[in-house]
């Protein structure tokens, strides 16, 4: 037996979306590798490869760590979600009085004796989408009246993304509505999704209150300077203009691997604004297919939606594939100019440790689902 056909055997599930991240991850190596130039350059001395090889790595190990999550069946998931969830807790709360303080916000917290970051806020957003595909799944016939729907799902919600908020909004305010929509797809009552909504509107303004008086922790002034910048500036910041310049430098077929000149100008071309760094070295054309993908993905996990014969499996799918896709469009969406900038990654082709791995581990489970799925039909 020829290794391709060894690996063909062992990789279980969707082979459509094994191959979407296959893709996005050769994707992010090429676009990593070709946009970390002044940062090898101002960081390590001018040692492009050294880079390259970290991302290469974490993308390796995201994508073992894919591999051994599509292995377990997928209800031990909703057996985990309990767990996992009080553990983001304490976790959040340590990353807002005692996370380490980069670029001005406190996402992270650094793992003892070993140097390495760890942002939090993706671990409880998994741990968040594992918790309310189980509340809905286990309450799916009852799901109707205020007990089973105020503490077992809105509570939960109300407090992850709370604790999320303070220093990364974006992020909280996509969890916020990956829960509202697995909610709307769940069939909980229309009356507590719209109590949801408007409580997460009390929550906002009461961080928005917090943040006049706890600056260091909340970081309201950041995101009302960003609303306004989108608001008063029709170009855009310095940051979106120069990924304008990027994307229109590209044209249809790009100028070529690693011969991008916006990644000298653009801050953070390798992680915010990867995405107008593909544009001008591989053109709109490929930039057209990374959305097709991302679009692709989730029709594939739609799929698993109707197919499934466990509501669980149902609920983890749809809830998994709308945080990924919401999550790139929202990264799209911020070079083109369509909404303020937020500071979310690409998922799966943007740098970032903790952020590639948990997005393989996304993907392992939603495997996981499709496997299931695979051997009982």
């Amino acid at each position: 037996m020829s290794l391709g056909t060894r690996i063909y055997a062992e990789l279980r599930g969707d082979r459509t979306i094994w191959a979407i991240m296959a893709v996005l991850s050769v994707f992010s190596v090429l676009a990593v590798y070709s946009s970390t130039g002044t940062l090898a350059y101002r960081e390590m001395g001018g040692n492009t490869e050294a880079p390259l090889l970290k991302h290469f790595m974490i993308v390796a190990g995201g994508l073992f760590l894919a591999y051994l999550a599509h292995l377990m069946h997928y209800l031990k998931y909703s057996k985990a979600a309990p767990y996992l969830l009080a553990l983001a807790v304490p976790l959040l709360l340590y990353t807002i009085f005692l996370g380490a303080d980069i670029n001005d916000a406190r996402r992270w917290i650094e793992v003892p004796f070993v140097g390495i970051t760890f942002q939090t806020s993706d671990f409880a957003k998994l741990a968040l989408i594992l918790f309310v595909a189980r509340a809905i799944s286990s309450k799916q016939d009852y799901i109707k009246d205020f007990n089973s729907a105020f503490i077992p799902i809105i509570l939960p919600v109300l407090l992850i993304c709370g604790l999320i908020a303070p220093a990364d909004l974006s992020t909280a305010i996509l969890l916020f509505f990956t829960c509202v929509a697995m909610m709307f797809v769940g069939r909980v009552a229309m009356q507590y999704i719209v109590l949801l909504l408007l409580l997460g509107i009390v929550v906002f303004a009461m961080l928005i209150l917090l943040g006049e008086f706890f600056p260091e922790v909340v970081r309201s002034e950041t995101w009302i300077n960003r609303v306004r910048d989108f608001v008063d500036k029709p170009d855009g910041g310095y940051q979106v203009q120069q990924a304008k310049i990027a994307m229109a430098n590209g044209e249809w077929l790009g100028l070529g691997p690693g011969n991008s000149i916006q990644r000298n100008y653009l801050p953070s071309p390798y992680s915010d604004f990867i995405y107008a760094i593909i544009i001008e070295e591989y053109g709109i054309f490929t930039g057209a297919m990374l959305v097709l993908l991302y679009v692709l993905l989730f029709f594939r996990a739609t799929r698993l939606v109707t197919k499934s014969p466990k509501a669980f499996g149902a609920m983890l799918a749809i809830g998994l594939s709308i945080s990924l896709v919401l999550q790139a469009f929202i990264n799209i969406a911020v070079s083109v100019h369509l909404v303020p900038v937020t500071g979310v990654t690409l998922p799966m082709i943007s740098m970032g440790g903790t952020s590639i791995l948990f997005t393989c581990i996304s993907f392992g489970i939603i495997l996981s689902v499709s496997k299931y799925i695979e051997s009982v039909s």
